[in-house]
């Protein structure tokens, strides 16, 4: 299993990182130039990696100002989830995305670049919205 993670503190209180982060409506937002044909509901998302692939992903869990859990619907090229993980710090929220692929050897070398930098877009993108 190939780990990315990045994390950054949030000025805004946890409840409302967390409100944001729960709708997959919301997530859009949170998604760079190479991510196209986005739809979404509040529980699930469906989009277009440029030169890579179609995903749709479900939150499969929900904890109220601590975590939501996202996994793929379907067929994906390899195994993946994403947690959102909040807790409390002395200016507001400190976020942590977490993204787990079991990637072989030949997706390590392809993927392992682009999946750290969309991780760390996708921190960046959370924290420039929830200031």
């Amino acid at each position: 299993m190939t780990i990315f993670e990045q994390s950054a503190p949030i000025s805004a209180p946890i409840g409302e990182v967390y409100a944001f982060l729960e709708n997959c409506n919301n997530h859009q937002a949170l998604q760079p130039d190479s991510i196209s044909d986005w739809t979404s509901t509040d529980d699930e998302a469906s989009f277009t990696i440029k030169n890579m692939a179609t995903l749709r992903l479900r939150i499969t869990e929900r904890i109220p100002n601590k975590a939501v859990l996202f996994v793929p619907v379907g067929q994906t090229p390899f195994a993946l989830s994403l947690r959102w993980t909040l807790s409390q710090s002395d200016t507001g929220t400190l976020a942590v995305l977490t993204l787990q692929a079991e990637l072989n050897m030949m997706m390590q070398m392809l993927a392992k670049k682009p999946l750290q930098e969309l991780v760390n877009y996708q921190v960046s993108k959370l924290k420039e919205l929830l200031p």
